[in-house]
C-alpha cells in the first residue's frame, strides 16, 4: 500500500468519528474527495471506494449529508469464485448543490443527486435523482418535488 493510499484510509478513518464537521470537512477533502463550501457532513459517514480512486466523490456547495450515509463508489465480489460472473461496478458519486441525504441512506456506484435534491432516511438510491425531487424508500422512488421559490435562482 502506496503513501497515497495509507492517508486515505487514515484521514478518512479519522473523519467519520471527528466531532468537528470543519474537521471532518478537511480530512475528506485530505483524503481526495472534492468537497463545495459551507457542507454539513454528519458523523459515522462510510464511503467505499477503492483507496486508488482519486476525486471519485463530488459534493456540491450548501449539501447536507446526515450522519449515517453510504456512499459506494466500488463494488465487487473480490476473491470470490463467482467475480467472472456478476458485474463489478466502480464510478464516482456526485452530489449536487443544495442537496440533502437523510440518515443512514445509501447511494450506489456511478450516480448522481440533483441540485437540491432530497434523499430520505435510510433510502437506497439505485438510479439518478433529478434536481429538486424527493425520493425515499428501498430501492429509492420518487415521492414528491422540492417547492421552490424563483428567488432562489
Amino acid at each position: 500500500m502506496g503513501l497515497k493510499a495509507i492517508v486515505k484510509k487514515g484521514a478518512k478513518f479519522l473523519a467519520s468519528f471527528f466531532p468537528s464537521n470543519g474537521v471532518r470537512i478537511m480530512l475528506y477533502r485530505l483524503a481526495s474527495y472534492d468537497i463545495g463550501k459551507d457542507v454539513y457532513i454528519g458523523d459515522s459517514i462510510i464511503i467505499i471506494d477503492r483507496l486508488s480512486d482519486r476525486k471519485n466523490v463530488i459534493i456540491g456547495d450548501r449539501a447536507s449529508i446526515s450522519s449515517g450515509v453510504t456512499l459506494v463508489t466500488s463494488s465487487s465480489p473480490n476473491s470470490s469464485r463467482i467475480a467472472p460472473f456478476v458485474k463489478t461496478i466502480y464510478g464516482k458519486i456526485v452530489i449536487g448543490n443544495d442537496a440533502w441525504l437523510g440518515t443512514g441512506s445509501i447511494i450506489l456506484p456511478d450516480l448522481s443527486v440533483g441540485e437540491g435534491a432530497i434523499v430520505g432516511a435510510g433510502a437506497v438510491v439505485t438510479r439518478n435523482v433529478d434536481p429538486f425531487t424527493i425520493v425515499a424508500g428501498v430501492p429509492a422512488k420518487k415521492i414528491g418535488e422540492v417547492n421552490i421559490h424563483e428567488s432562489f435562482a
